[in-house]
């Protein structure tokens, strides 16, 4: 069950540090509360309140992120493909819930995606978007099957973060396939992508936290 105590953004970075290379920072932010103003570059037109702040969060944390890295803090403009735009030399990924934020900033070339999902059960009508059907005969046998199901999609997403960087590809969650641990995951291309031949792994790791799946891949 989800934890019912206000997040402890302490106890969120330090999950993230465990399940992250040495040489990578990482920031978390509460999006429900007002950031600091965007810098010049990073505007998200359009956008609902709600949207903003943590869009504001996302980028507050990463620049934390980047001082910790002993680098200055700069604008991290969004792209057309609606994906953050790092400054040369670093490499880094962002994610939020409603009340969460977490990011992280790492010396490029390795690339690093990261996800946070409320651990709540994945809705049935979802499965057969996200899931292939050979994960949805795996997670039919475990207890916690919808509670799986929605770790599943947090590993996917964070492993398609961390790809993106390198294939700069748009593709659906058929693409990748999740084999879960008990604290790691591999997450299998399917079929080829631009820097992934069809069959190649990238490696994860997760933890729940703060009422959170958080799930984290390096490349």
């Amino acid at each position: 069950m989800p934890d019912l105590a206000a997040p402890d953004l302490a106890a969120l970075a330090a999950a993230a540090r465990g399940l992250l290379p040495g040489t990578a920072a990482v920031a978390a932010t509460d999006p429900t509360q007002p950031a600091p103003a965007l810098w010049r570059g990073e505007a998200l037109p359009n956008a609902i309140d709600a949207r903003q702040r943590e869009f504001a969060a996302g980028r507050h944390a990463a620049r934390q992120a980047m001082e910790q890295l002993g680098c200055p803090a700069q604008a991290i403009p969004i792209g057309a493909d609606r994906a953050p735009i790092w400054p040369t030399g670093l490499n880094g990924s962002i994610t939020h819930s409603a009340a969460l934020c977490l990011a992280v900033v790492t010396q490029a070339p390795r690339f690093i995606g990261i996800d946070l999902e409320p651990a709540t059960p994945l809705p049935p009508d979802l499965w057969d978007t996200i899931l292939l059907p050979d994960e949805c005969a795996t997670l039919a046998r475990a207890p916690d099957a919808p509670l799986m199901a929605k770790l599943v999609f947090s590993a996917k997403e964070a492993a398609y973060k961390a790809q993106y960087a390198r294939s700069k590809t748009l593709f659906g969650f058929e693409v990748i396939h999740i084999t879960l641990g008990a604290t790691h995951f591999t997450a299998q291309f399917t079929q080829d992508v631009p820097g992934f031949a069809a069959g190649s792994t990238l490696g994860g790791r997760y933890t729940q936290t703060q009422g959170h799946f958080l799930t984290v891949v390096t490349a």
